[in-house]
């Protein structure tokens, strides 16, 4: 008894193959809908319409504000990433028809999300180091600021730097001790000078009675 094998049959007109639904596409191929395997679109395109018997895939280019980095069997462009100047962002690199739009962070703003490593999706400002701390290390593009309190004797009223507390002279007395926000105050009169004009009002305050 003769035995009969279906035959699996494929055949491509231009550049289009067409197998049956459940063989997987080659690469650089697409499935469609009605389960045919057509070519890609290349960088820059997308499927205006799937290939057919007599012709291959339609492809149409991505118009302005979008984009498409890939091959594809896509029917839509990517919409390109917008670098807003309100979250601290700007545009390093516009937005062309292979490539979205390469955002970085303006001044003053440090980078949390990093794409690719050379482009940014979100920023955040600066911190600011407080009265009593000062800045250890200055914020840049990729990180924030780093803050360091101040060493007891110093004092920061700004946050920038510390700065050693006032030593008053023998002549002077201390009128205000310093602290973590502010400098020692002196002033110039004398401790002896004090202590040697009470005598001297008592004498005074006698001679009046």
């Amino acid at each position: 008894m003769q035995s009969f094998f279906p035959l699996r049959h494929s055949f491509i007109v231009g550049v289009a193959l067409f197998e049956p639904v459940s063989s997987a596409c080659r690469e650089k191929e697409y499935p469609t809908s009605d389960g045919q395997c057509c070519p890609m679109c290349q960088e820059g395109t997308v499927v205006g319409r799937d290939c057919t018997a007599e012709s291959g895939t339609h492809c149409v280019p991505c118009q302005t504000g979008t984009y498409m980095n890939q091959q594809n069997g896509l029917k839509r462009c990517l919409s390109c990433s917008t670098c807003g100047r309100g979250l601290g962002l700007y545009a390093k690199q516009k937005c062309t028809s292979t490539s979205d739009t390469v955002c970085d962070v303006l001044s003053g703003f440090f980078c949390k999300s990093l794409i690719d490593g050379t482009g940014c999706s979100t920023a955040e400002k600066h911190s600011v180091c407080k009265p009593g701390e000062r800045i250890k290390q200055p914020g840049t593009s990729r990180h924030d600021t780093v803050c360091e309190a101040c060493q007891p004797g110093s004092f920061s009223p700004d946050g920038v730097n510390c700065t050693l507390w006032t030593k008053c002279s023998e002549n002077q007395i201390t009128v205000q001790d310093g602290s973590l926000t502010a400098d020692v105050v002196c002033s110039n009169g004398s401790r002896h000078r004090y202590f040697l004009s009470l005598p001297v009002v008592c004498f005074l305050i006698l001679l009046t009675v």
